[in-house]
């Protein structure tokens, strides 16, 4: 008998791939997806279920389907993305609380993979070098993505420390990036004019989505538990990354940049938080030693190629003309009134 695994967040494209991935694996038996909306496209031999992981229903799925590996992908990055900041905490948090606490009642669930992030260490001038997965961030998240990874991480924890029979695999996973990855990092490259802060260079390490999608199946059906930094290799300074894209880059004051941040968020063109602002300004850099000695995974593109791979993808011309000249009009201003 193979696995039976339960993938929740299959209705995003990144769940909805690692679920089809899983079900053509000759160790799995069957893949049951959940999501509250169903997916888009085809979802071959993925079952798909429709349940909200904040409903105690999810229970129910994993008792009946008798689950014994599940698959955590439904932590997302931004409010956009849920339906707001409010949906987004609840999502993350709340739904993470309700689907452990299914995982602890069901005796067939053995294995837990799930997808984190390195925005737990966040970005601050404090950081060093690389992060290791033994180390607390300088500054701890008061707020957005970083705040949830953070909680979400201590729940599985927790989760751990009560059922220790379960084997639990956590994917710190490094800004994904590619050609179909919706990220903020790619609506902030998208932009045609990309602002940055004077004085700092920041430190990007970047992840392949079909890298992010492997790490996941490898985590999944590998055997092997602990806590994973997965990145590619090398680091790519912020201007380099602008040279590459060869667009032109505004240097800005950090509060004018943060306004501009505030604005942009609020008129849609792209979902800029403060902590992703701050990483656009220090940078953050991991430890993968881990990932290639313990969970033996081997990312087959390096930041830089998963940064071209992503570059090649980005269509021209995106921004309607109008919120373009809106864009442009804030730039100015908030220049403006970092020189005064």
């Amino acid at each position: 008998m193979g696995r039976v695994v339960l993938v929740t967040g299959v209705s995003a494209d990144l769940g909805g791939r690692l679920a089809r991935l899983l079900a053509a694996d000759p160790d799995v038996e069957r893949v049951i997806g959940v999501d509250v909306v169903p997916p888009r496209g085809d979802m071959g031999e993925v079952r798909f279920v429709r349940a909200d992981i904040r409903n105690p229903v999810i229970a129910k799925v994993i008792a009946g389907e008798d689950v014994d590996t599940v698959v955590h992908m439904s932590v997302v990055a931004t409010p956009g993305n849920a339906g707001g900041r409010t949906s987004m905490k609840e999502l993350n948090v709340i739904g993470t609380m309700q689907l452990l606490a299914a995982c602890q009642k069901a005796r067939s669930v053995r294995h837990l993979a799930v997808r984190s992030s390195t925005a737990v260490y966040g970005s601050s001038p404090r950081d060093p070098a690389m992060f290791t997965e033994e180390m607390a961030p300088e500054r701890m998240p008061r707020s957005g993505f970083a705040k949830d990874v953070f909680e979400v991480e201590a729940y599985v924890r927790g989760f751990a420390r009560r059922r220790p029979d379960v084997e639990i695999t956590m994917v710190r996973a490094a800004n994904t990036v590619g050609p179909t990855a919706r990220s903020p990092l790619a609506q902030y490259f998208g932009l045609p004019v990309v602002p940055r802060v004077v004085g700092f260079d920041a430190r990007l390490q970047l992840l392949h989505e079909d890298d992010l999608m492997r790490a996941m199946r490898h985590a999944t059906l590998a055997g092997v538990h602990g806590t994973f930094n997965v990145a590619g290799d090398g680091i790519l300074m912020l201007s380099q990354a602008l040279r590459r894209l060869g667009k032109p880059a505004v240097p800005m004051p950090a509060f004018a940049a943060n306004q501009l941040g505030s604005f942009v968020r609020q008129s849609r063109v792209a979902d800029f938080s403060p902590e992703q602002m701050a990483y656009l300004t220090y940078g953050r850099g991991v430890d993968t030693s881990r990932m290639r000695n313990v969970l033996g995974f081997e990312p087959e593109h390096t930041t830089a190629t998963a940064f071209d791979d992503m570059r090649r993808s980005m269509p021209l011309g995106v921004m309607a003309p109008e919120r373009l000249a809106g864009v442009e009009e804030r730039v100015t201003h908030a220049l403006g009134a970092g020189r005064g």
